[in-house]
């Protein structure tokens, strides 16, 4: 969606919206964090985020990998900062080429500042030496594709303070095609608002988007403020350096301040605010809780699915997803980008050479060993994994192997019951609750347009040890309405469900619409996580010593375990499920497996070190 279309929604409708701007760090862990920030700080509700460019090289090259991450994989609608610094033609077009593959429709055309080696900027070899010639090409190349933004000057910039020239050049980046203009940070609002006067009286008619720069501490307010030579009033000094070494008081206090300042910007006229994060959440989820913008209950966040859809280029019409890889968006996204069709026709048959493929994908744990044994601790038995997926329950750690994502809300119905299964030893690994037409602006459940209603079926997924399953399927057989797969890391699989297609386990009804089922469970699907599932549990195991308890404990269960899927199809009664589960419990919760030395066996390939295993 062109980010003009987002303003003038804003304006049309009087409600006011923001987006948010991130840098590439510096770091391929400070990457990884900072996706994970990203997905957080989608559930914010901005409607666009912008990507920093960076002066050439690899910093510039991660710019377009992140706008492929935000758009493909964390459904946010990316626009690219691109710059004429150290970029010749074929460079600039390169990154426009990324960026369209992406399904990224905007664009913020700069000159961009030099880079730190040079002490002026110019112009490279067959480069382009103003943002207006960057504006002109990309509309040359792409046509109306890209949304073009440029930027403005309230209180000047480095190397020209005129603010007459300053204007003279806007309009011009404007005549060339550009289609909305985001302004440097400011913090004097009487100014900005004196600025989009002059704006105006150019001729400029075009959206004005005003950065915002929260106040994160003291120094980094005063640091940010003096290089880009901001005016701070002196009421906010007056403020602030009364408790500048409490950086406590110095968020509370800025929030306000900067909540004020946006309060005044809004009453200007202006509909949509672009806050610079600085890659950190703090600050910027402070204001937008003064301002009252933060979804609630009253306000939830609308989304289109019950998932988050991908906006890479031909997914942004995908609406059916197996339910599998609920907590792993970008994995499914990652794995299925070249399946040719989806299972059963909607995107992927399962006679393609590349469905079920991993090697490629990079679909496994994110961090270090050490960093995952600090996240996740040595677990000895299965009563340590068990506590481990209780306080992900409670909120007390935020991700585990199979999830990328902290708990979702609407597991508060069901938690309890959760708890109890993982405490007797079955492992809950993925669920959702039935759910009986409730309205499709329900801020926990809802999705879709509104005046709509939405249901779902009682859904668990699990691991469950082998002693289990047979009393499983027993009484699983005295009840109709569940439906279940089960399959061994070896691929032994067993269900009771009478046809291999796609099974329902979400759907809506909304007016003038056909029924939409965006969530299924299906066997082919499930063959495919199954590997996924397994590996992600062996990939946790490999960050301990080999021979290890920990290593020894994991393995086993990845080995002997089953991974189980079970359906309530009558969506009415969701306590089926637990119902049937009541009373299974894992013998030897607490054994604790001997650590192994040489000629003892190797739970992880059957092979023993130094003596042959017995028959």
């Amino acid at each position: 969606m062109h980010i003009r279309e987002m303003l003038a929604e804003a304006e049309r409708t009087g409600n006011p919206s923001f987006s948010f701007e991130y840098f590439p760090p510096k770091t391929a862990q400070g990457v990884q964090n900072l996706y994970e920030r990203m997905e957080r700080m989608y559930n914010f509700g901005p409607k666009f985020i912008d990507i920093t460019w960076g002066a050439g090289g690899r910093i510039a090259e991660l710019t377009c990998e992140m706008v492929v991450q935000a758009q493909t994989y964390l459904g946010l609608e990316a626009c690219m900062h691109l710059t004429c610094t150290d970029m010749g033609e074929e460079k600039v077009n390169d990154a426009l080429r990324k960026a369209y593959k992406a399904g990224c429709t905007n664009i913020l055309a700069l000159r961009g500042d030099p880079p730190r080696d040079k002490e002026k900027w110019e112009a490279a070899d067959g480069g382009f030496r103003y943002a207006r010639d960057l504006v002109a090409h990309i509309r040359k190349s792409y046509g109306n594709h890209f949304d073009i933004g440029v930027a403005g000057y309230p209180e000047g910039c480095d190397d020209n303070k005129d603010e007459d020239l300053l204007l003279d050049h806007l309009k011009e980046k404007v005549d060339m095609g550009a289609t909305f203009i985001v302004t440097q940070m400011f913090y004097d609002a009487d100014n900005f608002v004196r600025w989009v006067g002059k704006v105006r009286e150019r001729g400029i008619t075009v959206p004005i988007v005003p950065g915002i720069m929260p106040i994160a501490t003291y120094a980094s307010f005063l640091r940010r403020a003096n290089h880009m030579n901001c005016k701070i009033p002196d009421f906010w000094m007056e403020k602030l350096e009364p408790v500048k070494n409490d950086d406590v008081a110095v968020r509370d206090i800025g929030k306000t301040l900067v909540a004020d300042m946006c309060r005044k910007i809004l009453a200007a006229g202006i509909r949509h605010l672009h806050f610079y994060t600085m890659n950190l959440a703090q600050a910027t989820r402070m204001v937008l809780e003064e301002l009252d913008w933060m979804p609630s209950a009253d306000r939830p966040l609308k989304q289109a699915l019950p998932w988050k859809q991908s906006l890479g280029f031909g997914r942004r019409g995908e609406d059916v997803r197996p339910i599998f890889w609920r907590n792993r968006n970008k994995s499914y996204v990652a794995r299925t980008q070249d399946w040719d069709e989806f299972p059963n026709g909607r995107w992927g048959d399962s006679r393609s050479p590349a469905f079920g493929e991993l090697d490629a994908y990079g679909i496994g744990l994110t961090g270090s060993n050490e960093q995952n044994r600090k996240k996740w601790g040595e677990p000895t038995c299965v009563r340590d994994i068990a506590d481990l997926f209780i306080r992900y329950l409670n909120k007390e750690i935020e991700y585990l192997p199979w999830s990328e994502a902290p708990v979702a809300e609407e597991a508060d119905l069901i938690r309890n019951d959760l708890i109890e299964l993982n405490k007797r030893g079955l492992i809950t690994v993925n669920s959702q609750p039935a759910v009986n037409g409730v309205k499709s602006t329900h801020p926990v459940h809802g999705w879709g347009p509104s005046n709509g209603y939405v249901y779902q079926k009682a859904y668990l997924e699990m691991l469950i040890a082998p002693e289990l399953f047979p009393e499983l399927k027993r009484r699983i057989e005295n009840h109709p309405d569940l439906t279940y797969h089960a399959v061994t890391k070896s691929g032994n699989l067993e269900t009771n469900a009478q046809s291999e297609g796609p099974n329902a386990v979400t759907w809506g009804v909304f007016p003038g619409k056909e029924i939409v089922q965006p969530t299924i469970v299906e066997r082919i699907s499930f063959l495919a996580w199954k590997d996924e599932a397994f590996q992600l549990g062996t990939e946790w195991a490999r960050c301990y010593d080999a021979g290890s308890p920990s290593r020894i404990m994991l393995d086993e269960i990845m080995n002997t375990w089953y991974l189980v899927n079970l359906v309530n199809n009558d969506f009415h009664r969701g306590e089926t499920i637990f119902e049937v589960l009541q009373g299974l419990e894992v013998p030897n919760l607490n054994k604790v497996p001997e650590p192994q030395t040489n000629g003892v066996k190797d739970l992880t390939n059957g092979a023993t070190n130094g003596v042959e295993a017995s028959a």
